[in-house]
């Protein structure tokens, strides 16, 4: 059967760009793997798996892996990872076009070769694509000043499952002609088409950037939430207001306690002002400290590589999406200290108090981290708030709802899946409510 398929796809792929596959803990994984590096390759690739009942996995930089699925393998992957490069870079215009397998970091180095820059901070940007990205909506700490992925989307090429090759948007950033399609593809985990290129806006690199750490010991924590109000109700403009718990903290910085960091991109006279008004607010009692440049973007090359480290097969790791009310973002850090006592698992954690979303990273034996997802849900969900698992290995995602229970608008997402993909060729039970 698998020679068959080999057989079969060496008609759209050469066959050194088709390799066997191997499975591993996180599952959506295949058989086979194949490589395409033209947009119509990757064209008649889903045009046969759809013509001949075939399941395909989509990855690019394989960082999303224990992201959703209830599937542990498909017929094969369909890998971009040499679908990669510029299309069209527009200087003067802050726009460019890439193709969906380029790494972030790989883009983010072409960009500063010319003082620009994408205005996203996803995790694990050496392998992370430009497509995995968009296609999940990633974002990091900054989407406070940044926005997210969905933000910075000016236009997309997608290939549909059945091969046919669609645009959605445009490349300039005033368009405004009909729906915003892209919303559609955007967060979709390639449940519905696969990206081949996407048009992002740019920004200049900021002349000047620092990093404004303000610590607080356990007894002191409750003043975090005045501080933090008077902060954003003040002529501040951070790029970030994250609140790292203190085992995060002590990973990060040294210092084992809840600490608040605020990020400043702009002109030097600018963030040496807005640091300076930081100084004034800061609660009595606490620590403050100051990362200037260099030691500031090392700060956020740690923070974006927290989720590479590989734990153990002993071990169970979950990173947790949690979306609260900005201000809850104390409470759900503080919950997950008390989760860490009362199910024995380490919990790294941080929140954003611009924008009330949190990551939650809990490593120890399977049950206990399971156990403890379901109290935190239970917990988040009382606040009007909910819990996205966002890695787990596949054996403990069949044993938990990983996007949660269906939201009201459900049939809505089942009835667009039934007509663009209706033969469940791509990330099939990928994504929200088993689509």
């Amino acid at each position: 059967m698998l020679a068959e398929l080999v057989t079969e796809l060496k008609n759209t792929v050469p066959e050194d760009r088709i390799k066997e596959g191997k499975l591993d803990r996180f599952g959506n994984g295949g058989s086979l793997i194949v490589y395409p590096t033209s947009e119509e390759e990757i064209a008649s690739i889903l045009k046969y798996a759809n013509e001949n009942g075939k399941k395909v996995n989509v990855e690019g930089g394989g960082t999303k892996k224990g992201y959703g699925g209830l599937v542990e393998s498909a017929d094969f992957i369909l890998s971009l990872a040499q679908y990669k490069g510029v299309v069209e870079h527009a200087t003067g215009d802050l726009t460019i076009t890439v193709k969906a397998g380029t790494t972030f970091n790989e883009l983010q180095t072409y960009l500063s070769e010319h003082g620009q820059k994408i205005a996203l901070d996803p995790g694990l940007t050496d392998e992370a694509t430009i497509g995995g990205i968009i296609a999940a909506n990633e974002s990091g700490p900054k989407r406070l000043g940044y926005g997210s992925a969905r933000d910075n989307v000016i236009g997309l090429r997608i290939v549909y499952p059945d091969g046919t090759i669609i645009r959605s948007g445009g490349k300039v950033v005033k368009n405004v002609a009909g729906y915003d399609m892209n919303k559609l593809f955007i967060g979709s985990m390639g449940t519905l088409g696969v990206l081949t290129e996407v048009t992002l806006k740019l920004r200049p690199i900021s002349k000047c950037e620092s990093l404004v750490l303000v610590s607080f010991p356990a007894d002191k924590a409750e003043r975090i939430r005045s501080f933090v109000v008077e902060i954003l109700d003040s002529t501040l403009e951070p790029t970030s207001v994250e609140l790292l718990n203190p085992a995060l903290a002590e990973k990060l910085t040294g210092v084992k306690q809840f600490t608040v960091t605020m990020s400043f991109e702009d002109v030097e006279s600018s963030v040496l002002y807005q640091e300076e008004i930081a100084a004034k607010l800061k609660p009595e009692g606490s620590e403050f400290s100051i990362y200037k440049e260099s030691e500031a973007r090392q700060f956020w090359r740690d923070f974006s590589n927290l989720g590479a480290a590989r734990n153990p097969d002993s071990e169970v790791s979950a990173i947790l999406k949690i979306g609260v009310v900005n201000l809850d973002v104390l409470h759900v850090l503080k919950e997950g200290e008390l989760l860490a006592d009362r199910h024995r698992v380490r919990i790294d954690a941080h929140g954003g108090f611009g924008h009330g979303l949190c990551s939650m990273h809990m490593t120890g034996d399977g049950e206990n981290v399971l156990s403890a997802i379901n109290e935190l849900r239970a917990t988040v969900t009382k606040r009007g708030g909910y819990v996205v698992v966002k890695s787990l290995p596949f054996v403990h995602r069949q044993r938990i709802k990983v996007w949660g229970d269906n939201p009201s608008y459900f049939f809505l997402l089942q009835g667009i899946k039934a007509k663009v993909d209706p033969n469940s060729v791509l990330n099939h039970k990928r994504f929200v409510g088993g689509i």
